[in-house]
């Protein structure tokens, strides 16, 4: 199912498709092993909303980070990942210190990539988030692997590009489709 944070609405400007009622977070699973999948994710547990006033980028002090929680959540994504035998084509992750350590516990730093397309837009405004977003979506969709992509990005983010609003360290599987859009194929959680 669907859900739309009212604030974000009239950002999306774009069809989405939302999952159907059948697909559980088990079901999108083996999603994971098709050819060309593509994986969203929340960060793991963060304790907080948004950043404190002094946030600078290349300070993970100046963030909300992981906490224990957040920190055994992104090692267990990673072992779901290698128990179910899905390759990893690429991992890519916002800038946010908590975005990189929830890819780098789960995947491996060195797997890692940073990619701006993908940093939170919390209260930046919705020109930025339209251009980001459409940036977003235009990786999603050149995306043919080998292997599955994995995003590591933010809630706003997700909910930009596919409606879902999901939990810290959950994932959305999506497909993008010939309209441009992402049709959601279902959900994954630790």
């Amino acid at each position: 199912m669907k859900r739309l944070i009212p604030s974000l609405a009239p950002f999306l400007g774009v069809a989405l498709l939302a999952a159907s009622a059948s697909a559980t977070a088990a079901d999108a699973w083996p999603e994971l092993n098709q050819a060309g999948a593509i994986v969203l994710f929340r960060h793991a547990t963060a304790p907080g909303i948004g950043d404190p006033d002094n946030f600078k980028l290349n300070e993970c002090a100046t963030q909300r980070n992981l906490d224990d929680r957040g920190r055994a959540e992104a090692r267990k994504l990673g072992e779901q990942f290698r128990s179910r035998k899905i390759t990893v084509g690429a991992v890519l992750s916002s800038q946010w210190c908590r975005t990189r350590d929830t890819a780098r516990l789960a995947f491996g730093a060195e797997a890692v990539k940073d990619e701006p397309a993908f940093n939170s837009f919390f209260s930046r405004g919705a020109g930025i988030s339209d251009s980001q977003t459409a940036q977003a979506r235009a990786i999603l969709a050149r995306w043919r692997g080998p292997g599955t992509l994995v995003v590591v990005t933010h809630q706003v983010n997700i909910t930009a590009l596919t409606g879902v609003n999901p939990a810290s360290a959950e994932g959305v599987v999506v497909r993008p489709a010939a309209d441009g859009s992402l049709k959601v194929v279902g959900r994954v959680t630790p």
